[in-house]
């Protein structure tokens, strides 16, 4: 019976020290607190504007071929086999997908809105499988740019300027303000502002209802922090353009 007993005590230590050891290695692994998690996550949504955007216009090839440079990054990071690391590299997989997406979009079919969302999708079977995985915090990061994406879409075609958008692509630098002061004013009507704030209502809603069913203790718990940053960061980053299409159409563009 002493023997029993003594084999118990053994085998609960044994778990204790190996879950202690699991609880100090993720409290060291980087991005692990909320702020740094949602600080990144909502940078990696803004860069493509300030970034990504004018580079895929005027390179677009180099641009398509920076995305093998963050999936090295990611790739070297996995190698060093440290659980520190794990979190970004989940995260940059991610951020590579939206990059591919959006370089094969804005590079060579900008003029064709109906294609935006399926090529920007390019990736979302392997998102779709990660999210069984442990790059379910990538996978999370993709799917809610994509779903963002979409939303933004949808909108754009609700309020009538989905028309707008080729004619402001393939116009010249004379027309293009015209165009873009036409899509101010009807910005400006009843109808679309009713729809716009519907849509942000709606995008809040789903955001606050992500964020209170996570926990940052673990990865599934990170994977829904990053959606719920993501969605929200997006809908800032919209209201920030529509503010801009008001207010001064020819700083914004269209999208």
């Amino acid at each position: 019976m002493k023997e029993l007993i003594t084999k118990k005590i053994e085998v609960k230590d044994k778990l204790t020290c190996e879950l202690d050891k699991r609880v100090d290695s993720y409290e060291n692994t980087l991005l692990s607190r909320p702020i740094s998690l949602r600080l990144w996550s909502s940078f990696f949504v803004i860069l493509p504007i300030f970034v990504q955007a004018p580079w895929v216009r005027l390179e677009p090839i180099s641009a398509l071929c920076f995305t093998f440079v963050i999936l090295l990054v990611a790739f070297v990071l996995h190698k060093k086999r440290s659980n520190k690391w794990f979190i970004v590299t989940s995260l940059l997989i991610g951020v590579s997908g939206s990059w591919l997406g959006g370089c094969l979009f804005w590079g060579w079919l900008s003029p064709f809105p109906i294609l935006h969302i399926p090529v920007e999708a390019v990736v979302l079977p392997f998102a779709l499988i990660g999210l069984g995985t442990n790059w379910k915090i990538g996978s999370s990061f993709y799917i809610s740019s994509l779903f963002g994406t979409a939303v933004t879409d949808i909108t754009i075609f609700l309020i009538g300027i989905m028309d707008q958008w080729r004619q402001v692509i393939t116009a010249d630098s004379e027309t293009a303000p015209l165009i873009l002061q036409q899509t101010s004013e009807n910005l400006i009507q009843i109808k679309s502002l009713s729809i716009i704030v519907c849509v942000a209502l709606i995008l809040w809603f789903i955001s606050k209802e992500i964020f209170d069913s996570a926990t940052i203790n673990t990865t599934n718990g990170k994977a829904l922090l990053v959606s719920s940053y993501v969605i929200q960061t997006t809908l800032i980053v919209d209201g920030i353009f529509i503010f801009l299409a008001i207010l001064q159409p020819t700083f914004s563009g269209l999208v």
